[in-house]
């Protein structure tokens, strides 16, 4: 799988550009700020129907404008895909696969794995529980459509649950038995969810493992565990048992949106003992690891998108990490960097076929 041609029209700042990819290494240059990060945000666009910054619409059309268009020609299984994303903010969302809308966007999700590495990926330690979860569901979703279907019927109850907690601490009461109905609705989608996220953290720590001792090239031991309220309690009996509680908070404090992945380097939380070197081994093999279980599964090599990588690794470890890419199991791969000749005399050594990209002020020569 992999992307031909791509075009963009009002999308942040590019105003309209069209580019043709290598199938294999395409290299973005250019300093800080031109538009390479957001070349790759639309590419993460087509695949997954939104931005990998998590930005709503409305900040990713272009200053002034009222709508952006995004057109992507990939090749999958050695025939032409045509997905053309096209957004009215606020009125306006339509994903297209072969000139065919999609009726719900959750349909397009899958279809072309993406993955994409990038300087935000330290959130995954230092944030809390929402970015590691965002991380499974974001795994998990491309795998398993019945999970994205699951996981956003009991984003929905959740929301009118806590919305329906806020309407009876405003009015000090009210009739509570909207709220059995909305409890006994969370627990199908739930089990699901955990379910998956269980079996999941089970398989990918295998994997995450010996990606993780590959690039460090030490026998570190590393572990990632997943937490949930649920593994060891009944949903029905946590939210009844809770009640008063989440009435007193205006919100549900108990269930799958506050499961977590904790991340330990020996014996110790990765937070709190790892150091620079250690954090930037860690998220590398964390994200190459979740490239590795989405090829593996899909049966396809994932689009890779790689942000800014030297201020991740220092040269020697770059070096390293391309001769993994161009001699590993990897397909289409883009990167960024800010000086024109480092990723091609890199590249070069490896002999493998790329083109190279100068992005300057949304243009692109």
């Amino acid at each position: 799988m992999y992307l031909e041609r791509i075009a963009l029209a009002n999308f942040k700042n590019y105003e309209n550009q069209k580019l043709d990819c290598s199938p294999r290494l395409n290299c973005l240059v250019g300093n800080n700020g031109m538009g390479k990060t957001n070349l790759l945000d639309a590419i993460y666009y087509l695949c997954m129907a939104k931005s990998h910054f998590n930005l709503t619409d409305n900040a990713i059309a272009r200053h002034n404008e009222a709508f952006f268009r995004l057109e992507g020609h990939f090749i999958l299984h050695g025939k032409k895909e045509k997905i053309v994303a096209k957004v009215m903010p606020r009125k306006l969302k339509e994903l297209e696969r072969n000139d065919v809308a999609y009726a719900k966007l959750a349909e397009h999700i899958g279809l072309l794995p993406v993955v994409f590495i990038g300087p935000d990926d330290i959130q995954l330690i230092r944030e809390g529980s929402e970015e590691r979860r965002r991380f499974l569901d974001n795994t998990l979703s491309q795998l398993d459509q019945r999970y994205l279907y699951e996981l956003i019927a009991y984003n929905k109850v959740l929301h009118q649950r806590n919305a329906l907690l806020k309407n009876l601490a405003e009015r000090s009461g009210g009739n509570l038995s909207l709220l059995d109905v909305y409890d006994e609705q969370l627990i199908d989608p739930a089990l699901y969810v955990l379910e998956q996220r269980a079996k999941f953290a089970q398989k990918f720590t295998a994997i995450f493992q010996s990606t993780h001792q590959y690039i460090s090239g030490r026998g570190e031991a590393v572990q990632l565990a997943y937490e949930s309220q649920l593994l060891e309690n009944d949903l029905g009996d946590l939210l009844a048992s809770s009640r008063q509680r989440d009435l007193a908070l205006q919100r549900t404090t108990k269930g799958i949106h506050r499961d977590d992945l904790v991340f330990s380097l020996g014996e110790h939380p990765l937070k709190k003992f790892g150091s620079q070197g250690q954090l930037k081994s860690f998220l590398l093999a964390l994200k190459l690891a979740q490239y590795e279980m989405l090829r593996q599964n899909k049966a396809v090599s994932p689009i890779l998108l790689l942000d800014d990588l030297f201020d991740k690794l220092d040269a020697q470890r770059v070096t390293h990490l391309l001769r993994l890419l161009t001699e590993g199991q990897f397909g289409q791969i883009f990167i960024t960097d800010t000086h024109e000749t480092r990723i091609a005399e890199i590249v070069a050594q490896f002999g493998v076929e790329y083109r190279s990209f100068v992005v300057t002020e949304g243009k692109i020569g």
